[in-house]
């Protein structure tokens, strides 16, 4: 009994390390095919087969604010040969969809981080606020007149607009859209005063006019405006929200598998020519220093934002 306990530790060691990876691997998108979170995983998927000297097939599976997709890869075989791409709303989702079915800390490992995409405040130009400041003063000369368009509940920009307005200590009315598109459209077009948007998804309209930038949301300036302020340093001490894209694997994959897929992550996200090619759009691409931190963080973002959802009743729609 105790050779074939031997046996079978080494053969799931075996498995776990240097033969791994021995067959294609598959990365979930949990939805459709286009955006930021959509791209940037068939980016490094590209380079991952590369230093994994395995294809690599990336599967969009949307529905149900990626719960279907995500579902999917929490009930696959934790080997590391099912992994699912995943954004900030991967850590928020469960705290406000009670049918969600997965918590992103027990039922996930992380792999890593893969890249961060800053949020910037932006106004239509005919608001006459141009700093963070002369806004907050307009707020609270109209309590609860001012509008901010976002995505719907729950959606990045709203979150940024709550923790914005508890920071700031006012009320705002938020415009709620079905999509990020419109949203943009009619904050250009007037019908809304401002919005939090992805700098990456922004950037032609504030360079066109069409919008004006008044502070991104990271503790350093974006290299994209380098002459937009920061939240924190426009008298917001500490304000960071930003949007994060990463992969993580089904809870029980060893801890092996997630440290080869990790390096060879971290090896190309790293590289400069890639690095600078997605710094043009706004995307900071970077790892996590372990799998280990990136589920830390992960836990972190969660239980970050169920407190904030409970705070400010947020549900979802």
């Amino acid at each position: 009994m105790r050779f074939v306990l031997v046996l079978l530790l080494f053969f799931s060691g075996a498995a776990g390390g240097q033969g791994y990876p021995s067959k294609p691997i598959r990365i979930v998108v949990p939805l459709v095919p286009g955006g930021n979170q959509d791209i940037m995983a068939r980016a490094v998927a590209e380079e991952l087969s590369k230093g994994l000297g395995q294809q690599i097939v990336v599967e969009n599976r949307p529905g149900q604010s990626a719960i279907i997709g995500t579902q999917a890869v929490k009930a696959a075989a934790p080997d590391g040969y099912t992994l699912l791409s995943v954004a900030i709303t991967f850590a928020r989702v469960p705290a406000i969809v009670k049918s969600a079915g997965y918590d992103p800390a027990k039922d996930f490992a992380g792999v890593s981080l893969i890249c961060r995409i800053p949020q910037v405040l932006v106004v239509n130009p005919g608001v006459a606020a141009r700093s963070v400041q002369e806004l907050i003063a307009l707020a609270r000369s109209q309590p609860g007149g001012l509008s901010y368009a976002t995505s719907g509940n729950g959606s990045t920009g709203h979150v940024a607009g709550e923790m914005f307005m508890r920071r700031a200590g006012i009320r705002m009315l938020q415009v709620p859209y079905k999509g990020n598109a419109q949203s943009l459209v009619d904050v250009m077009g007037g019908q809304v005063a401002m919005m939090f948007d992805q700098v990456s998804t922004s950037a032609a309209h504030i360079k066109a006019g069409k919008l004006r930038a008044l502070g991104v949301t990271t503790l350093t300036r974006s290299p994209l405006f380098p002459d937009v302020p920061t939240l924190d340093e426009s008298g917001l001490a500490g304000f960071e929200d930003v949007t994060w894209n990463g992969y993580v694997a089904p809870a029980g994959t060893p801890p092996e598998v997630l440290t080869r897929l990790h390096a060879e992550i971290a090896r190309a996200v790293n590289r400069p020519e890639f690095r600078q090619r997605y710094l043009e759009r706004g995307i900071e691409t970077r790892a996590s220093a372990s799998p280990q931190e990136f589920s830390a963080y992960i836990k972190s973002e969660a239980e970050a934002f169920a407190a904030l959802a409970r705070e400010a009743g947020i549900k979802a729609e």
